[in-house]
């Protein structure tokens, strides 16, 4: 239907449908407008979010990367030796790498990029949370408290939990790739009968990793758990399963940063593409170079991107700190506002009825929450760059 106007004509033509009301024509506009106007915001956001986990898989890879060199050092140096390398380096090589792999088309579709990068996740995962284990075997005692990591004031506790908040929500990004996910989808069987399925196996998955390697790293380190366990040196032998565990890090990484930004390229690509469909540098080849297919457009744009994103994860290389910010802004839209707002639409369930004033207090609840997130969490990295 190309209006709410046709829809109620439409109607009309079948006897056997009695005519809309006119409170219930009011109300299919109301919801139309809505609708049209919360899928140009969510739009704006995901796009927003797809950027946001570049610079911190950036970031994250880097690390993971200069782990690598630490942890050979700490082997053939000594664990007291200072073994201190920068993450610039290895942000430019990621960038690099990047840069090529984004002129590939389609790549987000390729079958072995899902199995390599699952693969990947489960064995770091897998390791990171095995070498908590054996270490809170060796100490013979569970470190740590309920209270978690002391401050030197109820201030400092309090923004210390707000940044602990964004980490959280950052932890399931799954849903900024919800929609993408359901677009590869067949026909059959309906897609929200697979994507239920996906969603409840993804959600207790990664929730069980979670728990095994925050809660045998906290009871391995207690307070001085390290920000990443693989990365923060907790451990230092074996060192080659450290270096495998990371370079596991890395290789999911790359082509991470291909799935969340793919969808970005293709979306403002098709935009200039609609814009200006006679331009030669919107539409036109350079050359064909095997898989690549260097477009002026894509080869610019792809490039300015990459290059965005790795300029500002140098100017902003604070892990902790970042993935806060970044778990803050996109939670509240995209996994609470929007599901809530589509469910009760979608149910018909009226104002001030128990579960819509529920869902709504839930909704208004989580909201709050993720400001205080993303106020801790920008104070935190504002006192990181200028400290």
């Amino acid at each position: 239907m190309d209006s709410i106007d046709d829809l109620d004509s439409s109607l009309l033509l079948h006897s056997n449908i009695p005519p809309l009301s006119s409170s219930a024509i009011m109300r299919v506009r109301h919801l139309h407008k809505k609708g049209k106007k919360n899928a140009w915001v969510c739009g704006i956001i995901v796009k927003i979010n797809f950027i946001k986990v570049g610079i911190v898989y950036t970031i994250t890879s880097s690390i993971s990367m200069r782990a690598i060199q630490r942890s050979n050092c700490y082997h053939y140096e000594g664990h007291k030796s200072a073994c201190k390398y920068g993450n610039t380096y290895y942000m430019i090589i990621f960038g690099g790498v990047q840069i090529i792999l984004s002129q590939i088309p389609n790549f987000r579709n390729i079958e072995w990029l899902s199995v390599i990068a699952a693969t990947m996740s489960f064995i770091y995962s897998t390791i990171g949370a095995a070498l908590g284990l054996a270490k809170v075997i060796e100490n013979g005692e569970i470190k740590g408290s309920i209270a978690g990591n002391p401050a030197s004031t109820p201030a400092s506790k309090a923004w210390a939990i707000s940044q602990a908040l964004g980490d959280i929500a950052f932890a399931f990004p799954f849903s900024v790739i919800f929609l993408e996910v359901m677009d590869t989808l067949r026909s059959y069987p309906p897609e929200k009968v697979t994507m239920k399925k996906a969603s409840i196996l993804a959600v207790i998955t990664t929730t069980f990793f979670y728990l095994c390697c925050g809660g045998f790293g906290y009871a391995a380190f207690g307070d001085s758990t390290p920000g990443n366990l693989l990365t923060g040196f907790g451990f230092y032998e074996p060192y080659w399963l450290i270096d495998f565990a990371n370079a596991c890090v890395v290789l999911h990484l790359v082509g991470g940063y291909q799935v969340f930004s793919q969808p970005l390229f293709a979306s403002v690509e098709q935009c200039f593409r609609e814009k200006y469909p006679n331009s030669r540098f919107v539409t036109g080849d350079l050359k064909q170079i095997s898989a690549l297919r260097l477009n002026p457009l894509s080869l610019c744009f792809r490039t300015a991107y990459v290059a965005f994103t790795t300029g500002f994860s140098m100017l902003f290389p604070y892990f902790n700190q970042v993935v806060g910010v970044a778990g803050a802004i996109n939670f509240w839209p995209i996994v609470v506002y929007f599901p809530v707002e589509m469910y009760l639409a979608q149910k018909h369930i009226e104002h001030w009825t128990k579960r819509s004033v529920f869902l709504r207090v839930y909704s208004l609840v989580t909201l709050i929450v993720m400001l205080y997130a993303f106020v801790g969490s920008i104070k935190g990295l504002i006192a990181a760059r200028f400290s």
